[in-house]
C-alpha cells in the first residue's frame, strides 16, 4: 500500500497554529483532522501533511481533490460538499451556502449544525464560511481565516 493510502493517524506540529495538525486515513480516505496540543505515536511524514503545512506557509491551496471518507447524515454532506468549493481567500454567508447545497435559505440551522460537526475542518474549509461554526477551535478558525485575509 503507497503512503496516502497507508491508515493511520498522522501529525505535525504547527508553530503557525501553536498546535499539531492531526490527520486519520483510512482506505486512503482522510477522515479526520484536529488540532491537539500534543500528538505522541503519530506519524509525521504524509503527502496530505506536507500540502497543509505549504498552506500554513502561504500557498494557495483548496484541497479539493483530497478524498474524504464522511459520515454524516446526507443534509450535512451536502452542505460540507459545497464548502469545499469555496475558493480560497473567498468567503460566503450561511444563506448563500445553503442555496448551493440545495436547501432553502430558511434551513440556517442544518449548515450551522454540518459545519459545527464538520469532521475534517481546514480540509473542508469551514473557515470560509462567515457567521458561522467551524469544526476547528475557534482560534484555530480565526488563524486561517487570517491566513487567507477573511
Amino acid at each position: 500500500m503507497d503512503e496516502e493510502g497507508a491508515p493511520g493517524i498522522y501529525a505535525r506540529e504547527s508553530a503557525h497554529l501553536d498546535r499539531h495538525v492531526q490527520i486519520g486515513v483510512v482506505g486512503g480516505r482522510v477522515i479526520s483532522v484536529t488540532f491537539p496540543g500534543s500528538a505522541e505515536n503519530a506519524a509525521q511524514d504524509h503527502p496530505l501533511l506536507d500540502r497543509i503545512f505549504a498552506y500554513l506557509n502561504g500557498r494557495e491551496e483548496s484541497f479539493e481533490d483530497v478524498d474524504t471518507g464522511l459520515t454524516v447524515p446526507t443534509e450535512h454532506r451536502a452542505v460540507l460538499e459545497s464548502t469545499r468549493k469555496i475558493p480560497y481567500g473567498q468567503a460566503v454567508d450561511v444563506d448563500q451556502l445553503a442555496r448551493t447545497s440545495g436547501l432553502d435559505a430558511d434551513d440556517d440551522e442544518i449548515v450551522r449544525d454540518a459545519l459545527g460537526d464538520n469532521p475534517i475542518p481546514l480540509v473542508i474549509p469551514d473557515h470560509r464560511v462567515r457567521d458561522a461554526p467551524s469544526g476547528a477551535p475557534t482560534g484555530i478558525e480565526r488563524r486561517l481565516q487570517a491566513l487567507e485575509g477573511l
